[in-house]
């Protein structure tokens, strides 16, 4: 067990224990070129900010690039929030997959983060 395992095993989280099966797994650097997968449905967003009123707008796109929906707001929370609520409502299957819904939510916090200090954002 290495010195990092060890710590872990003496650290309390609140009133958690350490699993006897606990393993802590050290991951590999992605590669965004190299790892990246489309989403099976093809469906992608695509995302802006707005410095003149301080709002995010995230565009979904279907394979065939055309804009189906936009959902506007001001905090990255309520962008993802209601974003999955609606794909939940009408039964969609935008995100299949959860590494691109992390996508979704990484991105947006860039852009608010963008917005509040008064910087360009770019999309990855």
């Amino acid at each position: 067990m290495g010195s990092c395992e060890a710590n872990m095993k003496n650290y309390v989280w609140h009133k958690q224990s350490i699993a006897p099966d606990f393993e802590l797994i050290h991951c590999p650097d992605y590669d965004p070129i190299k790892d990246f997968r489309r989403d099976p449905t093809g469906v992608y967003v695509l995302i802006r900010c707005d410095a003149g009123d301080s709002s995010m707008e995230v565009a979904v796109c279907d394979k065939k690039h055309a804009i189906i929906k936009a959902f506007r707001g001001r905090k990255s929370q309520d962008l993802y929030y209601t974003i999955f609520e609606y794909e939940k409502k009408y039964r969609l299957k935008w995100f299949s997959r959860k590494d691109h819904a992390a996508y979704l939510g990484k991105e947006l916090k860039k852009c608010e983060h963008a917005l509040l200090e008064k910087k360009d954002y770019l999309q990855e």
